[in-house]
């Protein structure tokens, strides 16, 4: 641990965006239910009264709580770094407007995720450039370690020794990784990552991973340039972040060709990114039956609308009951060993 914390590498000092995240689609889908929440403005219901709403949700499917594997914790300077990029609509937003709906202190921020009702979740964090990705397992790992309900999370680069501290996390309990290809502007064939790749796959630690090309495509992003680490590491746990927006069917179909290939639902059918990249109606059959490795994430605090819109986004997509439960909990619960 002190070793990962001494990193000389001050992530708020960057030209480089710390974070971007992507958003998705509503034609041919059905309409925002306003009692359900999904319309209802940024910051228009109180905290309590959204945990109501959340905890309704997952009460109606009998189960337990829910299990968010796409939530961001990271060092407070630089969660503002990424927060003020949003602000200014950087490139890597495609020039959004994007309001944070949840910039409460950290201490809230988990205690509101508790108040929801989510069991279990992670600390997404990344780095952007050589020589961060040690300083962020670090503070990873000690958010987790004082944190109920968080996920150990750890990152990597592409950079000499990352196969090092990817086993050093790995042996410290980090149960995900976290890749953002887009921000890191980095080839995830690149041959410096092979040896953690092929480590994180015999682990069987998931990584999440950010490749698609939603909100603004990077020189790697899309199906090819994963697809390539796939072919070497088909056992590696993969979680394609957005459900792969806006390539959606090309990366639901890198999940049929790899059985250890899955999908994260963050933004995915909201209204916000609806508008932007929609999912296609004639691919929902396929996103049926894989219904057992599609896992809910949330962008959480990121996100430019209450945290209860995706819950309904993904109810209106009227795929049952049963896939709901999977994909709300029981797919992370048995993915993680919860």
């Amino acid at each position: 641990m002190n070793d990962h914390r001494a990193a000389p590498v001050d992530p708020a000092d960057s030209s480089r965006p710390a974070a971007v995240h992507g958003s998705c689609c509503t034609a041919g889908m059905p309409e925002p239910d306003a009692a359900s929440g999904s319309s209802r403005a940024t910051g228009a219901a109180s905290p309590g009264e959204e945990g109501e709403e959340v905890r309704r949700f997952w009460q109606r499917l009998g189960l337990p709580g829910l299990v968010d594997v796409h939530t961001h914790f990271m060092p407070e300077r630089v969660l503002r770094k990424v927060w003020d990029y949003f602000d200014a609509q950087g490139p890597l937003t495609a020039g959004l407007e994007w309001p944070i709906a949840y910039r409460q202190e950290e201490a809230e921020r988990v205690a509101l995720l508790g108040e929801f009702g989510v069991r279990a979740f992670t600390a997404m964090l990344y780095p952007h450039k050589p020589g961060m990705a040690r300083w962020l397992n670090g503070w990873a790992a000690d958010f987790a370690r004082r944190t109920p309900g968080c996920l150990h999370t750890a990152t990597l680069y592409p950079e000499p020794g990352v196969e090092t501290y990817v086993r050093e996390a790995v042996e410290a309990g980090a149960r995900v990784f976290k890749a953002h290809v887009q921000v890191g502007a980095y080839d995830p064939a690149d041959e410096l990552l092979q040896q953690a790749w092929g480590l994180l796959a015999e682990a069987g630690v998931p990584v999440v991973i950010h490749c698609g090309s939603g909100p603004a495509p990077g020189k790697h992003t899309g199906p090819g340039p994963i697809a390539r680490v796939l072919a070497r590491h088909p056992r590696l746990r993969l979680i394609v972040a957005h459900l792969g927006m806006p390539e959606y069917e090309e990366f639901l179909g890198l999940a049929e060709r790899y059985g250890e290939v899955r999908l994260d639902t963050t933004m995915a059918f909201t209204d916000f990114t609806e508008k932007l990249m929609p999912f296609p109606p004639r691919a929902l059959p396929r996103l049926a039956e894989l219904g057992d490795r599609i896992l809910l994430g949330s962008d959480f605090p990121n996100i430019p609308y209450p945290y209860v819109h995706q819950l309904a986004a993904l109810e209106r997509l009227d795929l049952g009951p049963e896939w709901l439960r999977s994909v709300c909990h029981d797919n992370a619960t048995r993915l993680f060993g919860l």
